[in-house]
């Protein structure tokens, strides 16, 4: 009897794939691959049950022989191991970034004479509601505050980038590249002071209020499902801060990164030339400490960042805030720094992980942009945030359209670099 593979990464069987496995077993023996978590999140989305239960799920499934772990998206393992006759899959994957992956499975099919069948996907309301279903279980607060400890866990480094807007929010969790036969997108988002005060026109001196930034948080929470690191600032008074905890805790958000520093707030890349003032490491652990005791669950994470190299104080006073910090009870430690050359970041991230193998290290290389993620991870980063980058790229753009329509008295000169508004509403789910 003839093999025929075909793989799930769903949680929940809907027609659509038993309209495969049907066509699957009119062809032979019917094994379906399991994406495993870590194939998962690069391909498509964050399961929202185990691994163990999907493999379960895909078992009981009337017309399957067998189940096997699949851990490769281009699907190099399972092909070597099962050597299918035929692999089927919904003809969904015939556009866009999975084209690359559709195309690399036919080539280790012909290798051996194997064959590539793509049945028509199936569109039904149905399947709509489902799918529908399965985004908003993702976007529920008790499961998008647990991700991004389970990204920590089961990624290399944990890609964020800054959203400070719904339509932002959309675009972060929407980008999908195609690059060298593999699928990549981020993990998460970053909801920074600095952007969320520029998109309000206000200066990032923690003017705009917690209830407008919770309003931010609303509007990129509403469309998206990917988990959220909040950038808190100094945290506020500690009396203020456990609320703030609480309050984060409750809307799903993952993670608040409080920085060492107090008085009134100046961005830190200014560094010595302006006056600013770090928090004491008694200071700030007094701080950290009440922020853990008023969270209810274990998901949220509390992340201190640390100023010593922005305010030139040195490697030494780095660490030993570091590990206090820890100490106290931080769940990760963030360092920064201004230099062009990330010299000074990797040597903190190595003599902190010859002390401490798993506390989490989050970097921002905003100034330090030459050093790739996998360089990162090697000296023990385990996030890189990239906090302003769709805010940067965003205002010469659009300043740039505004002073050819004022220089022309028309719009026909910039539109050949503007995106077409039907493929912005495309970027919008209907209900």
């Amino acid at each position: 009897m003839k093999t025929v593979y075909t793989c799930f990464c769903t949680d929940v069987i809907h027609d659509g794939h038993l309209n495969i496995i049907k066509e699957a077993h009119k062809r032979g023996k019917v094994i379906v691959g399991c994406l495993s978590d870590e194939a998962s999140i690069r391909y498509n989305k964050f399961p929202t049950i185990s691994q163990d239960e999907r493999v379960k799920l895909y078992r009981g499934i009337d017309g399957v022989e067998d189940v096997v772990i699949q851990n490769d998206m281009l699907y190099n393992d399972v092909i070597t191991l099962v050597q299918p006759d035929y692999v089927i899959h919904g003809d969904n994957w015939l556009e866009g970034p999975e084209r690359a992956i559709r195309d690399h499975v036919e080539e280790l099919l012909e290798s051996y004479g194997g064959e590539l069948i793509d049945i028509p996907y199936t569109y039904s309301e149905k399947v709509k509601k489902i799918d529908m279903q399965l985004r908003e279980r993702l976007a529920m607060p008790e499961y998008r505050r647990k991700c991004l400890r389970q990204l920590i866990s089961m990624t290399p480094i944990v890609k964020v980038m800054e959203a400070h807007s719904g339509l932002t929010g959309l675009i972060v969790e929407k980008t999908v590249v195609e690059h060298e036969g593999k699928l990549d997108q981020f993990d998460a988002m970053w909801v920074s002071s600095l952007c969320d005060s520029t998109a309000k026109g206000k200066p990032d001196i923690e003017l705009v209020d917690m209830t407008s930034r919770f309003r931010t948080i609303d509007d990129i929470m509403e469309v998206t499902t990917k988990p959220i690191i909040f950038d808190g600032d100094t945290g506020g008074l500690t009396e203020h801060f456990v609320y703030t905890v609480r309050s984060l805790e409750r809307m799903g958000v993952s993670a608040i990164i409080i920085e060492d520093k107090k008085g009134l707030k100046k961005n830190s890349l200014f560094g010595t030339e302006v006056e600013q003032t770090q928090a004491t490491i008694e200071e700030m652990s007094v701080k950290i400490a009440a922020g853990k005791k008023a969270q209810l669950t274990d998901d949220f994470m509390i992340i201190a960042r640390i100023e010593s190299l922005i305010l030139e104080r040195g490697m030494d006073d780095a660490l030993e805030r570091a590990f206090a910090f820890v100490k106290a009870g931080a769940d990760g430690i963030m360092i920064h720094s201004r230099k062009k050359d990330p010299a000074e970041i990797v040597e903190f991230c190595d003599k902190f992980r010859e002390e401490d193998k798993t506390t989490p290290i989050v970097v921002v290389p905003s100034s330090f942009n030459t050093i790739t993620e996998d360089e990162l991870a090697s000296h023990g980063v385990n996030i890189v945030i990239y906090a302003n980058q769709l805010t940067r790229s965003a205002f010469p753009a659009m300043q740039k359209t505004a002073e050819d329509i004022l220089k022309f008295h028309r719009a026909k000169e910039v539109d050949d670099r503007l995106m077409p508004i039907k493929q912005i509403i495309t970027l919008i789910d209907e209900l």
